[in-house]
């Protein structure tokens, strides 16, 4: 391209234009690269233009706020609420160009002129002066946020999970023995004190990770269309290894939380005993298994002409594929707590360079987590599918 057509594009037209040129120099000749190489320069420079424009801008905003040049009619303030400024068309656009590039300096400048417009941006995004919190990540699009939100939701493991979003490792305390009450009668002397047994569970996160490669024409997909393909494929598989990495702490049992474990095929009968077995607490009781283990119970209560619910008024729900093959787990999942310190949106990294001599790109999604057993005979494991 000429100097006069890359004065004429703005950021996410360069970007596209600089993938391009990572593809064609892959069979470019030794005067080819030479040329692209100029390219790629006239390119820094006209994004270092736009930089400028921007901070130009910028300056221009805060003279006028500090008194110069001359009213000509009072400013109205935006009305536009930040829920409504994260789903505009422009702050979409520059998100999509942060995922792409890693780059998330266009963000923060739109951020800045909304604020500098009167708008007080959501607290739970920025401090006063403008910066981002936590771990310096922009806040991603309402309409992004929304499907991802959607997504947890309608997983029916994690969605019940309980969840903080403690910066760091985050300790809770269990009590696993306690003496009861006792009734102090006037005039005797006072009870001993109440002994205590407490265990310990360090939540340490740790990086579920799930990474797509797709072609440059993906990369060149509108900002909005780009943004639900990447969230939508890659946030679903990441939620999917959460939730069964909540089932493997349970089955686990290291901390010896559980309530024990119940042998035989899954029937009515083993699920009394289960439910028997479990703390008084646990209230928003479950059955996880396979699809087969339920359809077989829900077989056997048809045959047997059953007047009651063979699960004993436990939601079943479906565990991921090869999860459960030889088991069932019934409980509350209230008893299983996920950290997330850096919140429940994943984190992106793209990757050109890699791939590059197959014409793909790399994009990395990441959830920071800890996800352990909590609660104290909150579940019980039984052993055996019903129908074998």
């Amino acid at each position: 391209m000429t100097r006069e057509e890359i004065a004429n594009l703005g950021y996410e037209e360069l970007e596209t234009r600089k993938a391009e040129i990572a593809v064609e120099t892959d069979t470019a000749t030794a005067e080819m690269i030479e040329t692209l190489s100029a390219e790629l320069d006239m390119i820094e420079e006209r994004k270092l233009a736009l930089d400028k424009e921007v901070e130009e801008r910028k300056k221009a905003a805060q003279a006028v706020v500090a008194g110069a040049g001359k009213t000509i009619e009072s400013r109205k303030e935006s009305t536009m609420t930040f829920e409504e400024f994260r789903n505009s068309k422009a702050y979409v656009d520059a998100f999509a160009n942060y995922i792409k590039t890693g780059k998330d300096e266009e963000c923060r400048s739109l951020i800045k002129e909304y604020r500098a417009q009167g708008n007080t941006p959501d607290s739970t995004f920025l401090t006063e002066n403008t910066e981002i919190v936590g771990e310096g990540h922009v806040p991603v699009p309402t309409f992004v946020e929304s499907r991802v939100r959607t997504a947890w939701e309608r997983d029916e493991i994690f969605n019940r999970v309980t969840k903080t979003f403690v910066k760091g490792n985050l300790k809770v305390a269990v009590e696993t023995e306690a003496d009861p009450a006792v009734i102090h009668y006037e005039g005797i002397e006072a009870p001993n004190m109440e002994k205590v047994t407490l265990t310990v569970i360090n939540l340490v996160p740790h990086t579920i990770k799930k990474w797509v490669a797709f072609s440059t024409e993906v990369l060149a997909m509108g900002s909005e269309d780009f943004l639900m393909y990447v969230y939508d494929e890659i946030t679903y598989r990441i939620i999917q290894k959460a939730a069964q990495v909540a089932l493997d702490a349970i089955l686990n049992n290291t901390n010896n939380l559980n309530g024990g474990s119940v042998s035989g095929e899954v029937t009515p009968a083993t699920i009394i005993q289960a439910i028997a077995n479990l703390n008084p607490e646990a209230r928003d009781l479950v059955l996880i298994a396979n699809a087969q283990t339920i359809a077989n119970i829900r077989i056997a209560a048809l045959n047997a002409h059953y007047a009651y619910d063979p699960f004993q008024g436990l939601t079943p729900i479906v565990a991921p594929a090869g999860v459960l093959l030889n088991q069932a787990i019934v409980g509350d999942l209230s008893g299983v707590q996920a950290n997330l310190p850096e919140g429940a949106n994943v984190r992106f990294v793209l990757d050109e360079y890699s791939l590059a001599e197959k014409d793909l790109i790399k994009l990395v999604g990441r959830l920071y987590a800890a996800i352990d057993v909590v609660g104290l005979n909150m579940f019980v494991i039984i052993d055996g599918i019903a129908g074998e």
